[in-house]
């Protein structure tokens, strides 16, 4: 069966399970209700929470269901979650014949870096990234169908059926504030656009099932119950990025990039662009303990290596070796190091070689060294807050409390559906994202 065979990679590629017992509930208990509402009252389900910050639910043959914290921390009541859950089992039930693909933006140089680099034994985050794609996206019409049938389920099911369209416009916001912050518009933004045509088409379908707005649940209350304490953005085990340095918690190493790159990290790979066309990417790999790093480097995972470049050095007390590789377009700065049994790879890409180039990936090597009690003390968690508007607030006083993080004002906007100078009911509760 399909959901019981893409499940582990599923899990895998999108950084595994996000463990919040509040939010697995609320999400079991709207799927139930969903299910009831679709017939399929006895259907056996999974729900799985993913642990990262990529907007994005689905939904596979076999009753599993997925859904990631991003998601859960864009929503603000419980009837926009069940919008997105219903249309995903829409999906399901109407068998369209392939799930969605998760298009994870990338610019062209980094696409080539992937390609140019990796030969025939294709490395863990290419798996990753070839599960990721297997959720084959559907067509338009198969969209709009989910869509309908998704409301459809969602207003028999007792939730508020104009969910679908407002949660439309809140993704279609989000997406082109992320796309503002170099951060993409992956997963679920991607394959599910948010055109002024589709969101209208919502609220005529939401009309015409169940008449006049303001019928059905939202539950705005519960839901802000269930995700208050929400990871926000990066999961910290899943490595920190501050700037130009990245920091990784559980396997205690931290490096900083040179200046101009900007750093983006997933379940399996941190990559850096600069906007000169260069590159850089930073991931693992499995390795025999007892194989050396020059030969490793020898042994063909790369395309283009100059075996005579090899050479193998101890930097901060870390077994290293280093290469040039060089493709029809691409020159590339290779370095493998080993750090408590696990090999590390850097990968700098640019369309030619230069001193300047060479010694960002020196500085950048340099750079790489086991974190200290400080280093690990510095982290700090993102997460979603819930605070309570007081007379005299407003929407813009509240989102100064946003102020610490980039852009955060913006984004106190988005995530609670409201836009700057509107006013807010004292007693409402609201969503604010901080370091904790």
């Amino acid at each position: 069966m399909i959901g019981r065979r893409e499940h582990p990679r599923i899990v895998a590629a999108y950084g595994g399970i996000y463990s919040d017992r509040a939010a697995e509930i609320m999400v079991a208990r709207i799927v139930g209700r969903l299910l009831a509402a679709a017939d399929q009252p006895n259907a056996q389900f999974q729900v799985t929470i993913l642990d990262t910050s990529e907007v994005n639910a689905f939904a596979l043959p076999g009753g599993y269901i997925y859904v990631t914290r991003g998601i859960l921390a864009l929503a603000s009541d419980t009837s926009e979650l069940a919008a997105v859950l219903a249309h995903e089992i829409a999906h399901v039930t109407l068998r369209h014949a392939r799930a969605r693909t998760d298009r994870t933006r990338t610019t062209e140089i980094v696409d080539r870096v992937i390609t140019s680099v990796f030969g025939g034994d294709i490395s863990s985050d290419a798996t990753a990234s070839r599960t990721r794609q297997s959720l084959a996206a559907f067509g338009q019409n198969q969209e709009l169908e989910a869509d309908r049938e998704g409301i459809k389920y969602a207003g028999k099911a007792g939730y508020d059926p104009q969910a679908a369209a407002r949660f439309l416009g809140v993704m279609s916001r989000f997406a082109s504030f992320s796309a503002g912050s170099g951060q993409g518009t992956e997963g679920f933004l991607s394959s599910h656009p948010s055109t002024p045509a589709r969101i209208q088409k919502a609220i005529d379908t939401a009309s015409t099932m169940f008449g006049r707005a303001g019928l059905g649940e939202a539950d705005r209350a519960g839901y802000l119950d269930a995700i208050a304490g929400l990871t926000f953005g990066d999961s910290p085990s899943q490595g920190s990025i501050s700037g130009r340095r990245f920091l990784h918690p559980a396997s205690k190493f931290t490096f900083t990039v040179p200046a101009g790159y900007t750093l983006q990290n997933s379940s399996s790979a941190v990559v850096g662009v600069a906007g000169d066309g260069e590159a850089v990417r930073f991931d693992s790999a499995e390795v025999q303990p007892n194989m050396a790093l020059a030969d490793y480097l020898k042994s063909g995972w790369i395309a283009g290596l100059k075996t005579d470049s090899v050479t193998s050095q101890t930097r901060n007390g870390i077994e290293t070796a280093s290469g040039l590789a060089q493709t029809d377009q691409w020159f590339f700065r290779v370095s493998v190091m080993r750090l408590d049994g696990q090999v590390y790879r850097f990968i700098f890409a640019a369309k030619a070689d230069s001193p300047r180039f060479a010694q960002g990936a020196s500085e950048t090597l340099a750079s790489f060294r086991r974190t200290t009690d400080s280093d690990l003390s510095s982290i700090r968690k993102v997460a979603v807050r819930i605070v309570t508007a007081q007379a005299g607030d407003s929407a813009d006083t509240l989102a100064r409390q946003m102020g610490a993080l980039e852009r955060g004002s913006e984004l106190f906007y988005i995530i609670n559906g409201l836009y700057p100078g509107d006013p807010v009911q004292p007693g409402e509760r609201y969503k604010i994202v901080t370091l904790q």
